[in-house]
């Protein structure tokens, strides 16, 4: 399939020839992200700087019927990013000016291109941060996340990404520009289209600029938990949200990922299941949370609670949980990697860990499970050989039964598909049981 001469033409009548292209390796490095879902070659690669070249695009796409796929950092993990068959990738990533921060408003004004960590690098200047917290932080763009409606590591405390947008410029499908919301911290006035917009994935227009609200940079302490078996870690999650404390972060990761971190990084973390903490507030208010929630993690039976003493055990701590995939990827070069992404009620948090414990002994899978604990967000990893039909079988069944558990699994409520990404490739079939 190829686009038609017209086209063409108008595409060169809209942009600048280096803003565009059909050279088949940009083709190839725009027809995959960082999922294991099959590459789709796009028909053209186009790389606009303002929303009035995205109008015109999205009007010359519309008028010859040419589906068009947005990218921005291209760090799914779930195929959201893997374009349309005969679409046009259209990438954002050149509009990643940070325009303007209000330090008295608590926002800033941005295009999407702008990746999450230099955003934040600036705002610290200012004392201020936003703050989902996405793991892919130092790849992940704002557009993306906005596309998506991306959680992160401080989500529990602060929300997902919709808590964080109070404005939105959109190109509409036929190059209409218009804006979403309001810069005012409140508002109850006609129907909420920044919240329609946000995790809409392209499919109701084209975000191209961005006002967010902000917070203040707290005082932050991290410390680690670990446990001598999963079930116990799982608790401890439980207890503390219930004992009155919003930690900053509360996350969750298990042996074998510890141990895929060891590996790769060389370190030598006993390879048990572990809580990594973070809390937020102030010096006095912080000290008390932490001595709380090592009464609990004590009390459950932990082995070991540490708190970071320095800026540098704190980052590693957070390395720890945040470079998991990466290590995976490092120390598994051709494996088909299958990824699950589900929320569930808190209540059922421990028993969704156990039972996602045996879905990998039952199929014979090797997997990790690590996530998001304090909000109930479970993140599961299979990692499958390749050439291996039985296993990716496997794997898949596992997938499906972790998301919808049948009766007998003693779980009272289904998961949602899609906790942090939105629907992707790779969670939409389930995500429509809820539509």
């Amino acid at each position: 399939m190829n686009l038609p001469p017209e086209f063409l033409t108008g595409l060169g009548n809209c942009l600048p020839s280096n803003l565009f292209s059909l050279r088949p390796s940009e083709l190839e490095a725009y027809s995959r992200d960082e999922s294991s879902q099959p590459a789709q070659l796009p028909l053209a690669v186009v790389w606009v700087e303002t929303a009035e070249q995205t109008a015109a695009v999205l009007g010359l796409c519309n008028r010859f019927r040419v589906p068009v796929t947005a990218r921005g950092g291209g760090s799914s993990l779930e195929g959201n990013s893997v374009p349309s068959p005969g679409s046009v990738a259209l990438s954002l990533e050149r509009m990643n000016k940070v325009l303007e921060i209000l330090p008295q408003d608590f926002q800033c004004r941005l295009q999407p291109g702008v990746v999450y960590d230099n955003l934040n690098r600036q705002l610290a200047r200012h004392g201020l941060f936003f703050a989902p917290g996405p793991s892919s932080g130092d790849v992940a763009t704002i557009g993306g996340m906005v596309g998506n409606n991306a959680g992160g590591l401080n989500a529990l405390r602060y929300g997902v990404t919709r808590n964080h947008i109070l404005r939105l410029q959109v190109v509409l499908a036929d190059g209409s520009i218009v804006w979403f919301g309001t810069q005012a911290m409140k508002t109850s006035s006609g129907f909420d289209l920044v919240q329609l917009m946000t995790g809409s994935e392209g499919l109701l227009g084209i975000v191209t600029e961005i006002i967010l609200r902000l917070h203040g940079l707290p005082e932050r302490k991290t410390a680690l938990a670990q446990f001598a078996d999963l079930d116990a870690a799982a608790q401890v999650v439980y207890e503390v949200m219930s004992s009155g404390i919003l930690p900053g972060a509360l996350e969750l990761v298990d042996a074998a990922s510890i141990r895929h971190i060891n590996r790769y990084k060389g370190w030598d973390w006993p390879e048990v299941p572990t809580l990594i903490f973070e809390f937020h507030g102030t010096p006095s208010g912080i000290a008390e949370e932490v001595e709380i929630v090592r009464e609990i993690c004590v009390h459950l039976g932990a082995v070991r609670f540490e708190i970071a003493e320095t800026p540098a055990r704190r980052d590693q701590l957070w390395a720890g949980r945040k470079e998991i995939t990466n290590a995976e990827k490092s120390l598994y070069p051709g494996f088909i990697m299958l990824k699950g992404d589900i929320a569930v009620p808190l209540s059922q948090y421990a028993s969704t860990v156990r039972y996602a414990g045996a879905l990998g002994k039952k199929h014979s899978l090797a997997i990790s499970i690590f996530g998001h604990a304090g909000d109930g967000n479970i993140h599961w990893h299979t990692l499958v050989p390749p050439g291996d039909p039985a296993a990716l079988a496997n794997g898949e069944l596992a997938s499906a039964e972790l998301i919808s558990p049948s009766p007998s699994a003693g779980l009272s409520l289904p998961s949602t598909a899609s906790a942090l990404q939105n629907a992707s490739f790779s969670s939409r079939s389930t995500a429509r049981r809820w539509m």
